[in-house]
């Protein structure tokens, strides 16, 4: 059996002395396999994350107590030696209470372990040296002992401004296990698990004597040991897999453990076996699943081949798609940002180029709440994901409003400015490269901060334009006519020509060929005329002055003046 990174981190850091406490955050909430009583043996059950950390990582431990809100405290191991140690202790279950026994116990074995074995009851015995008579024989012990705190975040949650005297009291305590020199000699163990760090109270999750340990998505190692496990268990939804998990442990790569079970418990139950052509959608609908709604996957059922005109930027999307297949990253851009009048196609050119490239479209949708700290562990739930997913890309339309500012004042109480540094540093960060490709889109470019726009985050800016001249936005209107079956001459006719507008963009196009269409069947005329009719006192659905308005900033912020048609370079760059 594979073992986890972080399972082997956690022993690292513990067992050199780096840190006795471990801050677990991301996938916390999966499920996992169980291995034997050997390191390498094969997975004998399958459970939580608490029970990975007793039945296997805190195996050796002496005691080991667990706390969760509403369940209390809870001994997972060594119940007999605790009650030789606390005879006639009740364990508390309201949180305050909960840390100050934990911390006097703490300190209750540390004098203990002081204490010289067989040493005799004092004649007045006061403050916390009073020891058990049954606990007496064990004078001199330094026990290995663990406490594994569960939903810290509901426990120590993040308030507002920090504000509130009795949570920063208690995480204070908590806080101090990692840093006092007795409980640091003490063979003392402290996790805390959280699925998001921006939900638990800062003293812990910014507490630089603790070790941050990321929980990863399953990959493709532990999903292979994961349906290898589930053959036997799962038969009927594995039938067409029996011998071979590797084809659905790499397809569904991204996945959490307890959706892929789920699934597999559901399929077994009806008798309907797993097929090849299952596993895309499947890992659609998993993941979108474990996402809660914050990110869907577009189809990209077209290629840049439907992409009318843009000769250079599909040349050079190609060119991108080349090197990503070859595995050649050292020239592969981090990023894509789409700018260009509304209606110019960005979402239409986005799915193009993910059909080309063959990997799956993930669009950011509506990450940011209302509530402390939601919106950054939203956006922490979307990244965790997203490092799962294996390569991908990642669409953000309107980035000019979703990726927030780096001063946006007290309005919206630092959210904006939050969401900023998150998103600069993910965009940022190298080991994306090749992995995870962004794609922004805005048609206000110029509202997004420079540094969000730099390379090394965004790399190539494209800019996207509507017709040049009327004989173009013609051809524009009878290539999308096609999908309603128009028959609309090659040329255009000079009755047609005059009344064509200016800089038509697809989005406006495809309006009018819905609208021919509908006059077409409704009057029963040919579609030359309908068009005629339609383009009849035509307006624009974006005013000509934010059109050329919007025109002028992508012109400007193209990167390679190739993308950008001879006749817009003239006009918004000589001219302006």
């Amino acid at each position: 059996m594979t073992t986890p990174r972080w399972s082997e981190a956690i022993r690292t850091h513990y067992l050199s002395g780096a840190a006795n406490q471990f801050l677990l955050f991301g996938n916390v909430q999966d499920r996992l396999l169980l291995p034997g009583a050997e390191e390498s043996a094969s997975p004998v059950a399958i459970g939580n994350l608490p029970d990975f950390l007793v039945e296997h990582q805190l195996r050796k431990f002496d005691l080991v107590l667990s706390y969760e809100l509403g369940a209390g405290l809870r001994i997972e191991r060594g119940n007999e030696l605790f009650r030789q140690l606390r005879p006639a202790d009740d364990l508390p279950g309201e949180p305050a209470k909960a840390v100050a026994y934990l911390d006097y116990f703490l300190r209750f074995l540390i004098n203990l372990r002081n204490l010289k074995p067989n040493s005799p009851k004092p004649a007045d015995p006061t403050g916390p040296e009073i020891i058990a008579e049954e606990a007496r024989p064990l004078a001199g012990r330094n026990f290995h002992i663990a406490f594994v705190l569960k939903a810290a975040d509901l426990i120590f949650p993040r308030t507002p401004n920090g504000l509130n005297y009795q949570l920063s009291a208690i995480a204070s305590v908590v806080r101090a296990w990692s840093r006092e020199t007795h409980f640091l000699e003490q063979n003392l163990a402290v996790f805390l698990l959280t699925e998001n760090l921006n939900d638990l109270h800062p003293l812990l999750a910014t507490n630089s004597r603790t070790s941050q340990i990321e929980i990863e998505m399953p990959d493709a190692a532990e999903l292979l040991d994961a349906f290898s496990f589930f053959e036997n268990r799962y038969p009927k939804a594995l039938a067409n897999f029996s011998g071979a998990p590797e084809l659905p442990a790499g397809r569904l790569a991204g996945a959490t453990l307890s959706s892929i079970e789920s699934l597999l418990k559901t399929r077994e139950f009806s008798g309907e076996a797993l097929i090849e052509s299952d596993l895309s959608d499947l890992k659609k609908d998993l993941v979108e699943k474990d996402a809660q709604g914050l990110i869907e996957f577009l189809e990209p059922t077209r290629t840049l081949d439907d992409v009318l005109g843009s000769e250079a930027v599909k040349t050079w999307m190609r060119q991108d798609i080349d090197l990503w297949r070859q595995n050649d990253l050292e020239a592969m851009p981090m990023g894509y940002l789409l700018c260009g009048p509304v209606g110019t196609g960005k979402t239409y050119l986005v799915e193009c180029l993910a059909g080309e490239a063959g990997v799956p479209v993930v669009k950011m949708k509506n990450f940011r709440d209302r509530w402390v700290g939601s919106t950054e562990g939203n956006l922490e739930k979307i990244f965790h994901l997203l490092h799962a997913l294996g390569r991908c890309i990642v669409f953000i339309d309107e980035a000019d409003q979703a990726l927030g500012s780096r001063d946006a004042g007290s309005n919206d109480s630092g959210i904006s400015g939050r969401v900023y540094s998150m998103m600069a540093k993910e965009m940022s960060d190298t080991r994306n490269r090749g992995r995870i490709l962004w794609i922004l889109a805005s048609s206000r470019p110029d509202l997004i901060e420079v540094d969000l726009k730099r390379p090394g985050r965004v790399d190539v800016k494209i800019p996207l334009f509507p017709s040049h001249d009327r004989t173009e936005g013609y051809q524009l209107i009878r290539a999308l006519g096609k999908r309603y079956h128009l028959d609309l001459p090659k040329d255009p006719p000079d009755a047609l020509l005059d009344l064509i507008p200016e800089l038509v963009t697809p989005g406006a196009a495809e309006s009018l060929a819905i609208k021919t269409y509908r006059i077409a069947k409704t009057r029963e005329v040919d579609a030359v005329e309908a068009l005629r009719d339609c383009l009849d006192e035509y307006q624009n659905p974006v005013p000509k002055d934010v059109m050329d308005f919007q025109i002028a900033i992508a012109v400007r912020e193209a990167s390679d003046l190739d993308f950008v048609p001879a006749i817009f370079r003239e006009r918004y760059i000589l001219h302006h």
